[in-house]
């Protein structure tokens, strides 16, 4: 949970993200060596980012132009641990957000700062960064080690840029702060089907954006998404951690004041747009026909229908035609959306995407096709990681359940 605020803390120190990740992992180790016997202190996220970077100035130490290291090793050793607030937009003093930029640098190709960020910023391994990106988990690995390779070569400033070097790397950057959200959202493997903490950092970091790039619209655009969708978070699993569906979820238990602020920040895009919209305020407009409906009933399908097609059409993805057939389902029936989800099956980028079988059985059971829903049932069960999607869709699958 800590290792993102440290790895970021150290590379303030030693400016490279492959250094500052080891001296993050000894830090987690001094600290199963020394907790059995001390105790678990009151503040661990402080103690280890503490390890971490005395093990840092040790390293700086031993480098070469000691002096000149050493003096930056006394300016980064003022650091405190509380977040502050920036005085200066354009100064802002938070070290997750300058890792976030730095590991977005264009020397990386697109697929290699989403993936290093969200193994260093995201805490994910190997392999749910692989499924969060839809790509092997050889390849993935592949692009971090070569990523960490390139920024330390290429000594790539650990800071948040200015100007158009600014502008190149954001959407890079709000890519990478949405992926991180949607891995916390709905957590593709392990026992819990919510990370929290992963869609707390994404919305911080978001926020924090929308105080650097005030004129940005898609920077307001993407935290009213992620306000929007954290509202719900409350009410996504029941008390032994299953998963809920929308339909089934206590709209009374949302959120207000997070909705509040997704439509505030919405509004604040809509304000500063001069153009069409762009792929984040057009979910944050699908966010925000939910937000609006008081029962699942009363849901607008067909603005969402609509939206989903404007979606489509900016930002071609087989899993947001997916979901555009969810909508139509809703709108003119699981039969007129079923040829969509079918056409669908040869998409090598969902091949192993346990929604696509899920929301094909979703379909045949509301048209009468029980037994083939059961099939599908199965077969995205199969697919699935996480443990509480595995045993949901189980359940689904078995006919003892009728």
């Amino acid at each position: 949970m800590e290792a993102p605020r440290i790895i970021a803390a150290v590379t303030r120190v030693v400016r490279d993200v492959g250094i500052a990740e080891e001296l993050a992992q000894d830090a987690l180790v001094a600290a199963l060596e020394q907790w059995p016997e001390t105790g678990v202190p009151e503040r661990p996220g402080g103690w280890l980012t503490a390890v971490a970077r005395r093990r840092a100035v040790d390293l700086v130490r031993r480098r070469e132009n000691y002096a000149r290291k050493l003096e930056e090793v006394g300016r980064a050793t003022e650091f405190a641990y509380e977040e502050q607030g920036p005085a200066d937009p354009d100064d802002i003093d938070d070290d997750l957000l300058r890792l976030t930029f730095m590991t977005c640098h264009p020397v990386l190709s697109a697929e290699a700062r989403v993936a290093l960020t969200l193994r260093l910023l995201g805490g994910l391994t190997t392999a749910e960064t692989a499924r969060a990106v839809l790509a092997p988990e050889p390849t993935v690995a592949q692009r971090v080690v070569r990523a960490k390779r390139t920024l330390a070569t290429r000594n790539v400033a650990f800071e948040v840029p200015t100007g158009p070097d600014r502008e190149a790397r954001l959407g890079s950057v709000l890519e990478v702060i949405y992926l991180i959200f949607n891995e916390g959202y709905a957590a593709t493997a392990g026992d819990d089907y919510l990370r929290p903490g992963l869609c707390e950092d994404a919305l911080r970091l978001a926020r924090v954006l929308q105080s650097l790039m005030p004129k940005e619209p898609e920077v307001h655009a993407l935290a009213a998404l992620l306000e929007l969708q954290s509202s719900r978070t409350a009410t996504r699993t029941a008390a032994d951690g299953s998963p809920v569906l929308l339909k089934d979820q206590n709209r009374t238990r949302w959120n207000t004041l997070l909705i509040r602020r997704g439509f505030a920040a919405l509004g604040r895009a809509d304000a500063v747009a001069s153009g069409p919209p762009g792929p984040y305020a057009l979910q944050a407009a699908i966010a925000a026909c939910h937000a609006q409906a008081h029962t699942y009933e009363e849901t607008n399908w067909a603005q969402i229908a609509a939206l989903y097609s404007l979606l489509a059409a900016r930002t071609p993805s087989p899993v947001v035609r997916l979901n555009q057939a969810v909508a139509v389902s809703m709108v003119e029936g699981p039969a007129a959306a079923l040829p969509l989800v079918d056409a669908l099956a040869g998409e090598p980028a969902l091949r192993t995407y346990h929604l696509l079988p899920s929301v094909r059985a979703d379909l045949l059971e509301r048209m009468g096709r029980v037994a083939e829903a059961r099939e599908e049932y199965g077969r995205a069960a199969g697919l699935a990681r996480n443990e509480r999607e595995r045993e949901f869709l189980l359940a689904k699958s078995d006919p003892a359940r009728d």
